[in-house]
């Protein structure tokens, strides 16, 4: 490949073989099921614009805080009051310091792919590209982004409180990309903090109209949202934890557990573990019974930093990769369900590299009669939503799995400037494959090829969730 100063200008960028090439010209063709995503659903009912280049591109993008603090940059010009331009020149200031680290990547393929921008970003260009994507974000809105990346699908992430008022307004909007709640009740596990649990409860309360004072209630209430999700459209779930609870415990004694923190008791050790694996199990049981899709994403460390909760709270860039053991409890949940006969179809995300192929290899010990891919191996998540992590995870999938099966990538995104990285993460597949086929390692036959990257870029996913794409 020729020597660029910004190499993601050239069309063949990481298409180093003549196979990589024709492949992905196949999967650029497919639209994008965007089956997981942060995205605020009122910033697509509104069609949100921003007023300047920070606002759309550095607000809440933990990835851009954490590189700047490692390069020095004051809190002010992070999540501090500095102006705008001065936060965008801090993280020009940074860009250079960013070699082989992702950012490099997404930051220069987002501003060639959405303002047409191809210079590098630095210092010295700051101003110049700083006044060309204001310019240019006059036209660009939240639905305009949508369109241009031909975005058939969004899942967003949703509490079972939330009266999805601005997932009415988009059904009733017409637009082409087709939106869609995924059910995300990890408030409800927070035994150990009634200060959380209970305002949630009232919340679910109010959503539900039943009464949260006993245990039954609470599992009512959550059924009754369960079922509204679905009305609205909605056929998948999310967890966010630190590593699954196994079997779970006795009903009673989660009803204990939750009648001890609606008190205002702190419930810890094995109460805990007992009154969240028996929620769990319950949720996979509502998603079972109503065909919907479960995803498991297992081993952050939350708030590591206490002085930065304290000063900044949670979900500002201070997260890390968890050493959680995962694969007994995780075996034992999978098996609880299995042997109920509600094990649901579930997505499983690892964030530590050591799991990756204990994760991969788990999936195909609870594969179902009838269902491609029942338990799937998810695209690399948080820290390995990069070039290696994706690659370990493809490589995995492919050795323990079937790599046909997969429904692929998903941006995991607040920002809806992060549509790029579906071209980043096909760009990557078809170099693998291509270099396979380049080694003799797979055939030439690039019908079968062309096929296989077609599903994985968005045919399996459209297939999998029974949530329709839209027209796009």
């Amino acid at each position: 490949m020729p020597r660029l100063t910004n190499p993601v200008t050239d069309p063949h960028f990481l298409l180093a073989t003549d196979a990589a090439r024709e492949l992905y010209a196949a999967a650029a063709e497919e639209p994008i099921y965007d089956y997981h995503t942060h995205l605020p659903p009122e910033e697509i009912a509104s069609d949100k614009r921003w007023a300047n280049l920070t606002d759309v591109w550095l607000g809440g993008d933990h990835y851009k805080w954490r590189a700047m603090r490692a390069n020095g940059v004051a809190e002010s010009h992070i999540t501090g009051t500095a102006p705008p331009y001065e936060k965008f020149l801090a993280y020009a200031q940074t860009m250079p310091r960013l070699l082989r680290n992702p950012l490099w990547h997404w930051t220069h393929l987002e501003l060639s792919r959405i303002f047409g921008i191809d210079d590098v970003l630095d210092e010295t260009s700051a101003p110049r590209i700083w006044a060309t994507a204001n310019e240019r974000l006059a036209e660009i809105s939240a639905r305009s982004l949508l369109s241009q990346f031909r975005v058939a699908m969004v899942g967003t992430t949703d509490d079972p409180g939330d009266g999805l008022a601005h997932h009415a307004t988009i059904a009733g909007q017409g637009i082409g990309t087709r939106v869609y709640p995924a059910f995300r009740p990890d408030k409800a596990l927070a035994a150990d903090k009634p200060d959380v649990l209970q305002p949630w409860v009232a919340r679910l309360e109010q959503a539900a109209g039943i009464d949260c004072k006993t245990f039954d209630g609470l599992l009512a209430a959550i059924d009754a949202r369960h079922e509204f999700f679905h009305g609205m459209g909605g056929r998948l779930s999310d967890h966010g934890l630190n590593h699954a609870f196994g079997r779970g415990g006795t009903r009673s004694e989660a009803a204990a557990a939750y009648a001890a923190s609606m008190s205002g008791a702190a419930v810890t050790g094995a109460a805990l573990d007992a009154y969240r694996g028996f929620l769990m199990v319950y949720f996979g049981e509502l998603d079972a019974d109503r065909g919907w899709v479960k995803q498991l994403h297992l081993g952050p460390l939350r708030n590591p930093n206490s002085k930065a909760l304290r000063d900044l709270g949670p979900d500002t860039g201070f997260d890390s990769i968890g050493d959680f053991p995962q694969i007994d409890g995780l075996a034992g949940y999978l098996d609880e369900l299995e042997s109920r006969g509600h094990l649901p179809k579930t997505i499983l995300y690892n964030i530590n590299p050591r799991d990756t192929y204990p994760f991969a290899a788990l999936c195909g010990s609870f594969q179902g009669e009838g269902v491609r891919g029942k338990i799937q191996f998810g695209s690399g998540w948080w820290f390995l939503d990069q070039l290696d992590g994706m690659r370990w995870q493809i490589d995995a999938l492919s050795q323990l799995g079937l790599l046909a099966n997969f429904v692929g990538m998903l941006t995991d995104s607040r920002s809806f400037l992060s549509y790029p990285r579906h071209e980043y993460f096909r760009r990557l597949l078809c170099s693998i494959l291509g270099a396979d086929v380049e080694a003799g390692l797979l055939p030439a036959d690039m019908p079968l090829l062309t096929g296989l990257v077609r599903d994985i870029a968005f045919r399996n996913a459209a297939a999998f969730f029974g949530m329709p794409p839209g027209d796009v």
